[in-house]
């Protein structure tokens, strides 16, 4: 029987009676201070001032009546002799015993400020194979670091916010809810919270895109339904050496019959040679939302820039995919960034006529004409043209032949007038927004540097919060834990009863 059950069974008449009368006791005293509190308000004038300093405190004896209220409930919970406890508790394969009477963890952090927990322990029967004492209290209420859940989850939404730094977490934790926590506890509350919510993150994922797959196929509109993917990279500077690498993103998001954004959850991994984590992790992630979804399969299309890495994911993994449910080929449609097109007619404007208002003239129309049926090859034309007509500088010749080749060897990813007509998004603005929300704002902030393990840490938490999925999936991973509690074997008030049976 998990430990938590067992002292449920065995205390709660005791709970529920002493409980009551010290949790009575504690909130009278404070009602009585804020009583006082709104009598001196209303016998001083009434200014912004004393507004401001009254509010002030009646949230602060609020505070401190919801930390008196949560301590002495988690301090109830257990008995206050040993001998009431489960004599034996088993955990990981290993068997524990009481070590004697209650001892105090004096730092465990709430949402209404640090608390006193008072808890047994148990001790593995084998003193010499270095484990530490087992608090089963401290895992029944989820401590995390000595952090309840309900901060720790307001502490994982800090962490991963735009704009957030060691610092300002800290402030903000002081500042909100009274806690005092170092650099080493933050660190080490994050990189637990990271680990256990990205167990959960595909899922969370999964039926997030589930769900706006539905919502796409009712709706109205002249259009199916759009699952449209996006993939691309950012530099982000890394420790010890100091040099910028890599990252690379990815977004998956949901268009409906009226080509409206429906959302869109995203993928983000540090740096790394060949990007092998993110090909796995979104192949797995589209293979799995396309296995349970049940309805027709809706248009899908990978837009993108021309990079490499890109490329190669097309060419390797979604040009190849089957469904995974019927075996049939996916058709994909590769759309190659509308905008980074239109930067290398500009490019070809800047060679043909210089800097000026005929390069910016030719370039403008040229851009128009790029979303027109049979758009690249016009320009091309108009280009060639051009360049045959008004010759070329040796010094831009170069660019102006990469830039031509660019557009010419990628026409057929470059149909744009054929991919509106059918609702597909033609500009990687989403995918190009999530490089700036998820890294920009966040991990390159002036003069960060990161190491690979923290870069992941943060990523991983601001994934989940920006895909729109932080409830379930931190609700999933308290769950997860909720089911993992040690198992005990009686109490020692039981033992008798069983020896006379």
């Amino acid at each position: 029987m998990p430990y938590s059950t067992v002292v449920r069974a065995v205390l709660a008449s005791v709970i529920a009676k002493q409980l009551n009368q010290e949790i009575r006791t504690r909130i009278e005293q404070r009602v009585s201070e804020m009583v006082s509190a709104a009598l001196r308000f209303a016998s001083e004038p009434v200014t912004p001032v004393s507004t401001a300093a009254f509010e002030k405190e009646v949230a602060t004896l609020v505070r401190e009546v919801g930390l008196q209220v949560v301590e002495a409930t988690y301090n109830q919970i257990e008995p206050e002799a040993s001998a009431e406890m489960p004599s034996v508790l088993h955990w990981e394969a290993t068997t524990y015993r009481p070590v004697g009477e209650k001892t105090p963890n004096r730092y465990v952090a709430s949402l209404f400020g640090s608390l006193t927990l008072w808890r047994h322990g148990y001790r593995s029967r084998h003193r010499d194979d270095g484990e530490a004492v087992l608090f089963p209290l401290e895992m029944a209420l989820g401590l995390r670091e000595g952090t309840t859940p309900a901060l720790a989850g307001r502490f994982g939404v800090l962490l991963a916010e735009a704009g957030a730094t060691q610092q300002r977490v800290l402030q903000r934790l002081r500042a909100d809810h009274d806690v005092v926590m170092g650099v080493k506890r933050m660190r080490a509350l994050a990189a637990s919270l990271s680990e256990d919510m990205t167990v959960h993150r595909q899922e969370c994922q999964v039926q997030r895109l589930l769900r706006m797959l539905q919502e796409a196929t009712d709706s109205k509109g002249r259009y199916r339904p759009v699952l449209s993917v996006g993939r691309d990279g950012i530099t982000l500077g890394e420790q010890p050496h100091g040099f910028f690498e890599i990252a690379s993103t990815a977004t998956l998001t949901v268009f409906d019959r009226a080509s409206k954004r429906l959302g869109t959850v995203s993928l983000a991994f540090r740096p790394e040679y060949g990007q092998g984590t993110m090909t796995d992790q979104l192949t797995a992630l589209l293979e799995e939302t396309l296995r349970r979804w049940h309805g027709d399969v809706p248009r899908l299309c990978y837009v993108t820039d021309a990079g490499d890495t890109e490329v190669g994911y097309y060419r390797r993994v979604l040009r190849r995919m089957r469904h995974p449910r019927t075996g049939k080929m996916l058709e994909w449609s590769w759309i190659v960034d509308y905008f980074h097109a239109s930067q290398r007619i500009t490019t070809m404007a800047e060679a043909l006529f210089g800097s000026g208002q005929k390069a910016d003239t030719w370039a403008t129309k040229m851009r128009k004409l790029l979303k027109k049926p049979s758009g690249v090859r016009r320009v091309l034309l108009s280009a060639a043209a051009l360049k045959a007509r008004l010759g070329l500088r040796r010094h831009v010749q170069s660019a102006f032949r990469r830039a031509y080749n660019y557009l010419r060897q990628r026409t057929k990813h470059m149909r744009y007038a054929d991919f509106r007509r059918v609702g597909l998004p033609i500009g990687s603005g989403i995918t190009e927004a999530a490089c700036k929300t998820i890294f920009t704002q966040r991990l390159k902030l002036s003069g960060m540097r990161w190491k690979r393990e923290g870069a992941q840490v943060i990523l991983n938490l601001r994934v989940i919060l920006l895909s729109g999925i932080w409830e379930p999936a931190y609700a999933a991973m308290l769950q997860s834990h909720t089911q993992a509690q040690p198992r005990s074997c009686g109490t020692l008030q039981e033992r008798p009863a069983r020896k006379a049976a």
